[in-house]
């Protein structure tokens, strides 16, 4: 049983009754009136023979048929979590977005808010294309350990946002390296910093440092590049990004300062990283 599967389980249990409208039917779905009860009983059994699209068509039909019910308000989430199985995320951001807006204080909106951020999640597409949807699941994944930290779903999101950082990391080391390999230096470079400065606990951070040294190199300015090298070699010695750097900068004729050895001035490394950001 799946972590989605078994918070949904006790929200079914968990869920109170509201007020709500519908908004979504399938265009097949034909109107015969039928008792609440029943409606929603369908759903149910297409969830469980994993038909997710029709499952949302019957929690939507209880919607619409018996807005003001006691069901209204659970058909609305399982909408949610049944168009997020079929993967229709549009659909189900909108459907649990609206059950946040009508009822942000019930005990099933961390749920909700998980589902937002889960959906936007699942369009993470790769580091070649625009990542607005990765930004949007960065977005909400952050809203849901900010508002509901102690949660469930908060341990779940934390490491997400962590695969997320890294994913947006990527891309700017992707732009980097298409301006360094077209010569366009500086530009490389602040790409190369943004890494540095905002996902600094990404994997990515070693190749940042080693691509900066590679445009100093190609730029000239030498006691840039070999300051930003003994900041590699200080905290990456054993990558094989700094075995790059420091086969490069041998190559150029350039000096390195051992990463093994502490600097006599105990704040060299700092005034390094300074240089690097200033």
């Amino acid at each position: 049983m799946t972590f989605l599967t078994r918070s949904l389980i006790v929200l079914m249990a968990a869920a109170t009754v509201t007020a709500c409208q519908s908004r979504r039917i399938s265009e097949t779905t034909v109107y015969v009136e039928r008792e609440v009860e029943a409606i929603y009983a369908a759903g149910v059994e297409q969830l469980d023979n994993r038909r997710w699209s029709d499952a949302a068509d019957q929690f939507d039909e209880v919607e619409r048929q018996h807005p003001y019910s006691e069901w209204a308000r659970r058909a609305m989430l399982m909408a949610a979590y049944a168009n997020y199985q079929a993967g229709n995320y549009d659909e189900a951001i909108s459907d649990a977005e609206r059950f946040i807006a009508l009822h942000p204080g019930n005990r099933s909106a961390p749920y909700a808010y998980y589902l937002v951020a889960i959906s936007h999640y699942e369009q993470i597409i790769d580091v070649g294309r625009d990542q607005q949807a990765t930004v949007n699941a960065l977005n909400a994944l952050q809203q849901v350990v900010r508002r509901y930290p102690e949660s469930r779903y908060a341990q779940d999101a934390r490491l997400k946002i962590d695969m997320t950082r890294d994913h947006l990391a990527g891309k700017e080391m992707s732009i980097g390296r298409w301006y360094l390999r077209r010569g366009f230096y500086l530009a490389a470079i602040n790409r190369f910093r943004n890494v540095l400065e905002n996902f600094e606990t990404t994997t990515h951070t070693p190749e940042a440092l080693h691509r900066i040294v590679e445009s100093y190199v190609a730029l000239g300015v030498d006691q840039e590049a070999t300051q930003v090298a003994a900041v590699l070699g200080h905290n990456f010695p054993g990558s094989s990004w700094y075995e790059d750097t420091y086969r490069l900068l041998t190559e150029e004729g350039i000096a390195i300062p051992n990463p093994d050895l502490q600097p006599e001035n105990p704040s060299y490394w700092q005034r390094a990283m300074d240089r690097l950001f200033g």
